[in-house]
């Protein structure tokens, strides 16, 4: 009967939940795992073969592919859809590039937060031209070399990403290996040099100094925003609840106050400042007074909601169709590639007089990789001419020449010869050549 009693008692107590409604989806995690994503992605990108150039050549490489001026509309079609697709980047979600991808300010961050755990919470490294102020207990020699050891460390590796994007993963690793490569250029570890430089200064001095005031793509990227673009609001309503408080511009990188954003700013919409007042007012279990807002930043009734949306559609409008159009122009690219080309052309210089005898056949692999390909001649009688070699193995990228003969006693008259090329994979090419001989 007590233990009744006393779960009654227990179940009268009221609960109350607390937080429930003024906790918030954190911005700063989502915000760290689109950076670790996008860093995977600039060197996957290259090492995959799916973008990246070729110093060998001075030319584009594409799913793999080796792009030619013939391929035309595959790379400008790729630009194009690239192009389209960033400028409504820009036009919706402003900035949001600098703030969650870019990778000058994900290298910056890191060196803020490293700087702080080294030589105090409150340490001021910049180019204001003011001395470092540096907390007392941590201004050791030890905690000044193990971060400079680190920045050292990071700009050594970050400096071997751009490697990527002009040679093969095989060939990055001889290269960070020391081993001798007739393939690499020769100069390749100066300009690494270089690159770990101008890296480690950028992260030990420079840092949000460049995006604040140096960055031409953030001027870029304000050409397109609009009062509709993406940005953050401020609850002017509830201007007694932050009064005589900054913790959101303390937890601004920009040096920026939140609470007066305009259209034209150094904002990229990183949402920290939004992420600390929602924790600074969980406590009091309100919710924050910044928040993001996609629509008009002054707007007095009607509903801001369509009329943005309205907005990006009528953006949308002459974006889409040059979006597509790229699109179309990629996939006809793709779809028309020609992997391997074929040439004949006259071998004058190998004749002594004007009758034109041999031909040089040249076939070209626009491939990385392999192939395996069978030469053959139509149009001439057998026994009416020799060729030097009917099967050839191409490298990755790679070119041979033959030789087609034509025997000097062939008929008199004009011919129409076919050279047919046939690839291993299926593909196969051909090339029409007229020849006249005036033996009879």
């Amino acid at each position: 009967m007590s233990s009744g009693i006393n779960q009654k008692s227990i179940a009268s107590i009221p609960v109350k939940v607390v937080g429930t409604q003024a906790v918030r989806s954190s911005f700063h995690w989502k915000r760290r795992a689109v950076q670790a994503l996008t860093t995977m992605l600039v060197v996957l990108i290259p090492a995959s073969g799916l973008f990246r150039i070729d110093p060998a050549v001075g030319g584009f490489v594409v799913f793999d592919r080796q792009i030619w001026l013939s391929d035309f509309f595959m790379i400008a079609g790729l630009w194009i859809m690239l192009a389209s697709g960033l400028v409504m980047l820009y036009s919706t979600a402003g900035t949001v590039f600098c703030g969650w991808v870019c990778p000058q300010n994900i290298l910056a961050e890191w060196a803020n937060n490293l700087t702080r755990k080294l030589l105090g919470k409150h340490v001021e490294v910049s180019l204001t031209g003011e001395a470092p102020r540096v907390a007392g207990a941590k201004n050791k020699i030890m905690n000044w070399l193990l971060l400079g050891a680190a920045f050292l460390a990071a700009a050594m590796f970050f400096a071997l990403i751009p490697l990527f994007y002009f040679y093969p993963p095989s060939l990055v690793w001889s290269f960070v290996t020391f081993q001798d490569e007739a393939r690499l250029a020769g100069s390749l570890h100066w300009i690494y040099t270089v690159c770990v430089l101008i890296i480690f200064l950028d992260i030990a001095v420079i840092r949000h100094f460049w995006c604040r005031f140096s960055c031409i793509y953030r001027v870029w990227q304000h050409s397109f925003k609009t009062k509709q673009t993406l940005h953050v609001i401020y609850d002017a309503s509830r201007a007694d609840d932050c009064a005589k408080c900054n913790y959101c511009v303390t937890s601004c990188f920009i040096d920026l106050d939140p609470r007066k954003t305009e259209v034209y700013d150094s904002c990229i919409n990183c949402g920290e400042c939004i992420d600390a007042c929602n924790r600074l007012h969980a406590k009091q279990e309100t919710p924050g007074l910044l928040s993001f807002e996609l629509g008009e930043r002054i707007q007095k009734g009607g509903n801001k909601f369509r009329n943005a949306a309205v907005s990006l559609f009528a953006r949308a409008g002459w974006m889409a169709p040059l979006g597509a159009l790229g699109a179309a122009m990629f996939v006809w690219g793709l779809w028309s590639y020609e992997p391997y080309h074929v040439v004949v052309y006259r071998a004058e210089n190998q004749q002594g007089h004007s009758t034109i005898q041999n031909y040089r056949i040249a076939v070209s692999n626009k491939l990385y990789h392999p192939a395996a390909l069978r030469v053959r001649v139509q149009g001439l009688p057998q026994g009416s001419y020799t060729l030097s070699a009917a099967d050839i193995m191409l490298l990755p990228v790679g070119r041979e020449s033959l030789t087609l003969s034509i025997a000097q006693n062939l008929p008199r008259g004009l011919y129409s010869i076919v050279v047919d090329v046939a690839a291993g994979d299926g593909w196969t090419g051909h090339y029409h050549i007229q020849h006249f001989s005036e033996q009879g």
